[in-house]
């Protein structure tokens, strides 16, 4: 594996910022993916009291080969789990929430109409925030994103994560073409929903690879890309096969704009970091 690369070592978590957060979802009995997926940004994001909540337990059904999020026989979903949530997004003093949770195939819609639950309980909300959901690919079923979908989400991520070469060896159970199919039945059945997608470079993709992805996501109507550097959460994950370079990452926000896409790039860049701003950006530009 290679070694870090200075604009990576010099990035620290600053672990008093973790308590507060911590204590309010510990409490409520929530997850966020934040910890569980041992994000680098955490410290930052729950220093400005935001967090990405994670449903439906914190046991995936999948074992994805980058990610660290415990993987098993899920328990049973709890039906208070949407209100709890509601509840600690007014505590936090949200205003944009993001939701996103483990996949849940052992549930015959892949948890669709649990997701739709917590869209509901945040609407409800006074003042409502803005809702942004990323969801598992449902194994491509249209009927469960259209119960997503119907909900009525103001963005609605899920994340390519590699490209199509890359998925037998670190995204075994999922499928290229099921992900691109979820963004096109959002942007075909709600148009002014936003799109958004996400990718990880460093798992040994080329940068033609890169930009096939950004070509397919633009196809299927996507709007929004994230791109951030693959980092081992622990050693059990797969290794890095390459860090990229800060100028790399601006190279493909280029290459992503010119495909009409609103690409965020960078070492540190994850799906749901500064997902308000980015959202707020999109909306003004139309």
């Amino acid at each position: 594996m290679p070694s870090l690369p200075v604009w990576i070592r010099e990035r620290k978590l600053q672990l008093d910022q973790l308590h507060g957060v911590r204590a309010l979802t510990g409490a409520a009995r929530l997850h966020t993916v934040c910890d569980e997926a041992r994000c680098p940004n955490r410290s930052e994001c729950f220093s400005r009291g935001t967090a990405t909540f994670l449903i439906m337990g914190d046991v995936c059904t999948r074992n994805c080969r980058y990610c660290s999020i415990a993987h098993g026989r899920p328990r049973p979903l709890d039906p208070e789990e949407p209100v709890r949530l509601a509840r600690a997004a007014v505590e936090l003093g949200l205003r944009h929430v993001v939701v996103t949770s483990v996949d849940r195939d052992d549930l015959p819609d892949g948890g669709a109409t649990h997701f739709a639950a917590v869209i509901r309980a945040l609407q409800a909300l006074n003042p409502r925030p803005t809702i942004e959901v990323l969801t598992p690919d449902f194994r491509g079923a249209p009927a469960a994103v259209d119960v997503v979908i119907d909900a009525g989400p103001d963005v609605y991520n899920h994340n390519l994560e590699t490209v199509e070469r890359l998925y037998p060896r670190v995204r075994r159970q999922g499928r290229y073409r099921w992900a691109l199919e979820v963004l096109a039945r959002v942007a075909e059945r709600a148009p002014a929903m936003v799109t958004k997608s996400g990718l990880m470079v460093g798992l040994g993709e080329e940068v033609e690879e890169v930009t096939t992805a950004l070509e397919d996501l633009a196809r299927v109507g996507c709007r929004v890309v994230t791109i951030g550097q693959y980092l081992r959460p622990t050693r059990r994950e797969v290794e890095v096969v390459r860090y990229w370079a800060p100028e790399e990452f601006a190279a493909l926000e280029r290459r992503g704009r010119a495909l009409g896409l609103e690409v965020i790039a960078g070492p540190f860049v994850r799906s749901s970091y500064h997902a308000e701003e980015a959202f707020v950006h999109v909306r003004q530009a139309g």
